[in-house]
């Protein structure tokens, strides 16, 4: 009954319910995951201590570098799962799954290891100096040096649940740490609780990932029998093969997280030299210009199964309108949204610390990074079918265009004639010339696969 109600999902279920089935789920959990870390600038930002506020924003990188982990071992195995299952390869799912959640643990801990043993340089690479180097390096301990590890087994393990078509599952998983991390950030942060300050922050995160790890272990315990998902290190030799699509797949889009980590580091750098209360507004708005990518990413997250497992069939036509379907809602939502942001921008930074500095920063920043978000719907997207295809060298290259060739070059030349003005419209250039590249890509692989079809296997990356 599972396995007749997981093809009409996938087959022939019609496109918008299909989409919204599998994207609601995940564009919730994702504004709850936003919500969560609004949190964190939120009630640091009531200390009104701008310190506090920059070591969130300082630490920021070493967050997100978990992606790279998360990407490598969660979008890689979830897109070869997906595949599998379009050609009704069952034992490459249970593989996959295997391999991604043992890789993904072992990853955690030697991420652990790392920020503890090299901590003095990592500080002093992210832009910390003699006043912030404290508060960030007590926020990096609960959320690196204890949290790495649940903190990339939640995201992975829900990638994989995902990728089988339960949206549901993996977005109620991800929201039950969100929720506990919401709840437990005033009480850690706030004088009236544990006053631990953004140190209170982190250890509400690294509680929060426990408990979501915890709920998809207990998932995976109760739906034994009734999903191909495994955790059995017995399916782990003899998967060359596999391992080798994951990669395909899982390093472009890790190594587009360290990209996405050295440009924010470089712009944390250059915010930095204008004094703390810089860094607290860029740190503010890069929390606020979280929704609309969040949301997006969410979405193009939740499409993926659907794309995989329809090109893994060779169903084009379905691919194809799923795709039109989610630039109508991406592509309106963000118009819409970078409307109110570049309006109201000075209104809504004041919402998280009433500082006239900081909110002066912070308006000019979010008037300029707005103006980028529209065109985030075609990367995203673009990057979405290249990772659901198997076709990781696009995405790599996607990758390489945005940060190396773009956005980072953008910083230095944009700064240099508009000193920290200029910051905030280099992810605009960007963003305009890949969301140019994708169209021109998608239009020709489109063409291509309605000629040569799709690979039959889940592991080709063309034909």
């Amino acid at each position: 009954m599972e396995d007749t109600q997981k093809s009409q999902l996938f087959e022939s279920l019609p496109i918008p319910k299909a989409v919204l089935t599998l994207g609601i789920p995940t564009v919730i959990s994702s504004l709850v995951s936003i919500i969560y870390s609004m949190a964190d600038t939120y009630f640091v930002g009531l200390l009104n201590a701008p310190i506090q506020t920059s070591a969130v924003t300082l630490a920021a990188p070493v967050m997100l570098a978990f992606n790279a982990v998360n990407n490598l071992f969660g979008v890689g195995s979830s897109s070869m799962m997906s595949r599998a299952l379009g050609c009704k390869d069952y034992d490459t799912v249970r593989k996959s799954s295997a391999i991604g959640f043992y890789c993904a643990l072992v990853s955690g801990l030697l991420f652990s290891l790392a920020v503890t043993v090299f901590r003095v340089p990592l500080l002093t690479l992210l832009g910390a100096d003699a006043v912030t180097a404290d508060a960030t390096g007590q926020y990096m301990f609960w959320t690196a040096t204890c949290g790495a590890a649940p903190a990339i087994l939640n995201v992975v393990m829900a990638y994989m649940v995902r990728s089988e078509g339960a949206s549901l599952h993996a977005s109620i998983g991800a929201m039950s740490g969100c929720l506990l991390n919401i709840a437990l950030d005033p009480i850690f942060i706030m004088p009236w609780g544990l006053n631990m300050g953004a140190a209170g922050a982190g250890c509400a995160t690294f509680l929060s990932n426990c408990v979501a790890c915890l709920y998809f272990l207990v998932l995976l315990a109760v739906k034994r029998g009734k999903t191909y998902m495994s955790l059995n290190p017995a399916l782990l030799p003899h998967s060359g093969r596999i391992v080798a699509g994951i990669c395909a797949v899982g390093v472009p889009a890790a190594i587009q997280n360290l990209l996405n980590v050295t440009g924010m580091t470089v712009l944390n750098n250059f915010t930095a030299s204008a004094g703390p209360d810089a860094v607290a507004a860029m740190g503010i708005v890069q929390k606020i210009n979280m929704i609309p990518m969040q949301v997006t990413f969410g979405l193009s997250q939740g499409i993926m199964p659907l794309i995989s497992y329809n090109y893994a069939s060779g169903n084009v036509t379905r691919m194809k309108d799923t795709l039109i379907f989610y630039i109508k809602i991406a592509g309106t939502f963000l118009i819409a949204l970078t409307a109110i942001y570049y309006v109201g921008a000075g209104s809504i930074v004041s919402l998280f610390m009433d500082n006239g500095a900081v909110v002066g920063y912070g308006a000019r920043f979010l008037r300029g990074m707005c103006l980028a978000q529209p065109l985030l719907a075609l990367d995203f997207l673009a990057v979405g079918v290249f990772q659901s295809c198997g076709l990781g060298k696009y995405s790599l290259v996607f990758a390489l265009l945005r940060k190396i060739v773009l956005e980072i070059p953008a910083l230095f030349i944009l700064n240099h004639f508009f000193p920290l003005d200029g910051l905030a419209y280099a992810q605009l250039v960007a963003e305009f010339v890949l969301a140019t590249a994708a169209v021109i890509i998608l239009s020709r692989l489109f063409r291509r696969m309605y000629t040569e079809g799709t690979p039959l296997r889940p592991w080709a990356g063309k034909k």
